[in-house]
């Protein structure tokens, strides 16, 4: 029953209005994420400044990808391709593409209702823009009791879980000894906040992407002759024109639009909660530097992956062979030898670490909105987040992930309900970014021209 639902909300409604979302934020926006993609650099290099006491742009967007990039990147690639071809990976860019408006707007928006708190940070995410952007506290609420369920508990047991198993299997290590080494790194990261979520991420999410991409750039020098062959192919295939591969036109757009979906998160409201802490002049600053993210997840790390599996060779259409993280580490080995395996499992543990924290932000995000007071609350769940990685590293989580997916899946449809509400005040927005951009100026928000929004003056200064 739950996976008969769980399909029908993401194969027939999440699909339909994300793709539709991002179609219109895309054409719309005149193909923003387009036209500001040589500025997502520039805008990039001022988001290392750190302003004293706050958050930095830099340091939101390392969090924002320590969610985004990991399994998705390296299983979910795997399984797009076995189950739709090399055809899957075309249109995972195409979605990507795509998201990245999406992206844009949602984080955006996210950032012009953030809220100031006494410690000197920021609050914010879909469930303050519902609030104080279309006034519906209803979705809301909804919108935050799902994103605790969905992120704060369940993928935090089952990012543990896949821990515990990957060095289990390529290391023997006890999955006890992963679960309580986890839960002692965790705890001291938890407690200290989102300053402190922030400051390991800046160090690990840098480390563990350059790393993998640096190996993938080692495969690619190694098969540089064959390269333009397999683009060829993935394109061919992305239409049904390589009889020689498997996967039809139907069934390679499906995955790949799936699996795009599933590993960028672009309009499922997870990245705007980590966006709206970011200390910025104007919240289309932030939309850029977050709409780089999704291109760093998808057109970046997805490739990277599709390129060593299918350059390996290992691939066969129908074979029924290796599949999943296990086809990523074979195709690897194949390339590197032996340690290539092993390689890919440390790197999929840095990244499950990484979106444990990320994945606990997110839960402490939605308490946050209903009760900002309450330490007790906040230190309560905690303590049962730790209890779950620690519980989940020595289960199987089928059941857990299954329920996960489901609410992940409401998660998106509430979001995306409130985004198109608020089109609007997002192309509002652009255009307030682009018209100082072309005066000669840097683009900063004027608070007072925004006086008809609930928006908080602490956090946008005169």
């Amino acid at each position: 029953m739950m996976a008969t639902l769980s399909d029908f909300v993401w194969n027939q409604l999440l699909i339909t209005l994300l793709v539709g979302t991002g179609l219109l934020f895309t054409v719309a926006s005149r193909f923003v994420q387009f036209r500001y993609f040589g500025r997502m650099f520039s805008v990039l290099g001022s988001a290392l400044h750190h302003e004293k006491g706050h958050v930095s742009s830099f340091q939101a967007l390392v969090v924002s990808v320590a969610g985004r990039v990991g399994g998705g990147n390296i299983a979910g690639v795997a399984v797009a391709i076995t189950l739709g071809g090399p055809g899957a990976i075309f249109w995972m860019w195409l979605i990507g593409l795509m998201g990245m408006a999406t992206s844009f707007f949602e984080c955006s928006l996210a950032q012009l209702f953030k809220r100031y708190k006494d410690d000197g940070t920021f609050r914010g995410g879909p469930a303050y823009y519902l609030t104080h952007g279309i006034r519906q506290r209803a979705l809301a609420v909804i919108y935050s009791v799902l994103l605790l369920i969905t992120f704060g508990f369940g993928f935090n047991a089952v990012q543990s879980y896949v821990v515990a198993t990957s060095l289990e299997q390529s290391f023997g290590v006890p999955s006890w000894a992963s679960g309580l080494c986890m839960v002692v790194l965790l705890t001291v990261v938890f407690f200290g906040g989102i300053k402190r979520i922030a400051a390991v991420s800046e160090i690990i999410v840098p480390v563990m992407a350059l790393g993998y991409f640096a190996a993938a750039l080692v495969v690619l020098a190694l098969n540089i002759t064959e390269v333009p062959a397999v683009l060829a192919m993935i394109v061919k295939s992305a239409f049904g024109l390589d009889s020689a591969v498997g996967g039809g036109l139907g069934v390679a757009l499906m995955q790949g639009v799936k699996r795009g979906l599933f590993s960028n998160e672009a309009g499922l409201g997870s990245a705007p909660n980590v966006a709206a802490v970011a200390f910025v002049p104007h919240p289309v600053n932030q939309g850029i530097v977050q709409a780089f993210s999704v291109f760093i997840d998808t057109i970046v790390m997805c490739t990277c992956t599709a390129l060593i599996i299918l350059l390996s060779g290992l691939y066969q259409p129908g074979d029924g062979g290796v599949e999943g993280i296990a086809l990523t580490q074979a195709a690897l080995a194949s390339h590197l030898g032996d340690w290539g395996g092993s390689f890919v499992s440390i790197a999929l543990v840095l990244f499950a670490f990484s979106s444990i924290m990320y994945n606990y932000y997110l839960g402490e995000n939605s308490l946050n909105y209903f009760s900002e007071e309450n330490r007790t609350l906040f230190t309560v769940f905690r303590v049962l987040v730790l209890l779950l990685v620690f519980w989940g590293s020595a289960q199987d989580l089928g059941t857990v992930f299954g329920f996960a997916d489901l609410t992940m899946g409401l998660l998106g449809l509430v979001n995306l309900v409130g985004l198109l509400w608020m089109a609007r005040l997002g192309f509002r927005l652009l255009r307030d970014y682009d018209s100082q951009l072309a005066s000669g100026k840097v683009p900063r928000l004027n608070a007072a021209e925004w006086s008809d929004l609930d928006i908080d003056r602490r956090a946008w200064p005169d």
